[in-house]
């Protein structure tokens, strides 16, 4: 069949919807290649197994945003957690655990490093204000969003320590009071696509945010 001649017919049939009433037999009579080959079908039939895999389809189109939605249950309701304890807690050194223990046991991120850029009155020394570059200092301060991907080229993976040979992705978070900033945080992860330039930061820049909030008010920096 030439393909003009072809489009008339479809054209025939679409603007003649009665067609098939009038010569309902025919549709018992007309077949079809299966869609995925082999043996002929009845128009009807294959009518139905389109209609068929169309459900098909649409279910797991479903099932995937249904799984989407309980993840980020999930994950909302482990931010929640980690909002509460930073809460509660009142001393520097508590908000460092409580930071990681969350992180280790409900994000299953195992590597956290964080860097100020200030030492609070009355903190002990700590890793965590260890001397910072000045232009890693800057790249934080020009860090809009959390950066996500490799560690080569920054010098942030010493920060994790013994751990920095094998650290493969990493996440970067500013820290922030206002508009000024404070410091950063760093997530480790031997998996090279654990933290990766695409994915979403929403929740890492919460968790940014609340970190420095709960970092300012249990700790003043030196005068």
């Amino acid at each position: 069949m030439s393909a003009p001649f072809a489009e008339d017919v479809a054209e025939y049939l679409k603007t003649n919807p009665g067609f098939f009433e009038q010569y309902a037999d025919l549709l018992a009579q007309i077949y079809v290649p299966h869609p995925h080959g082999g043996r002929a079908v009845s128009l009807a039939e294959r009518q139905m197994l389109t209609l068929r895999e169309k459900n098909r389809q649409t279910e797991s189109k479903l099932a995937e945003l249904i799984a989407f939605g309980e993840e980020n249950d999930a994950i909302s309701e482990k931010v929640h957690r980690l909002a509460v304890g930073l809460i509660a807690v009142e001393t520097f050194p508590a908000v460092i655990h409580l930071l990681r223990f969350h992180l280790r046991d409900d994000f299953s991120v195992p590597h956290v490093a964080l860097r100020l850029w200030q030492k609070p009155a009355g903190v002990d020394e700590l890793p965590e204000f260890a001397t910072v570059a000045p232009e890693l200092q800057v790249f934080a301060e020009t860090l809009a969003h959390p950066y996500c991907g490799s560690t080569s080229g920054f010098g942030t993976a010493a920060w994790f320590g013994e751990h920095a040979a094998h650290i493969r992705s990493q996440a970067l978070i500013a820290l922030c009071d206002g508009g000024t900033t404070i410091g950063m945080l760093a997530l480790g992860s031997e998996d090279a696509q654990r933290f990766y330039g695409e994915m979403g930061v929403l929740y890492l820049e919460r968790m940014g945010e609340m970190l420095s909030a709960a970092l300012m008010r249990v700790a003043k920096p030196v005068q």
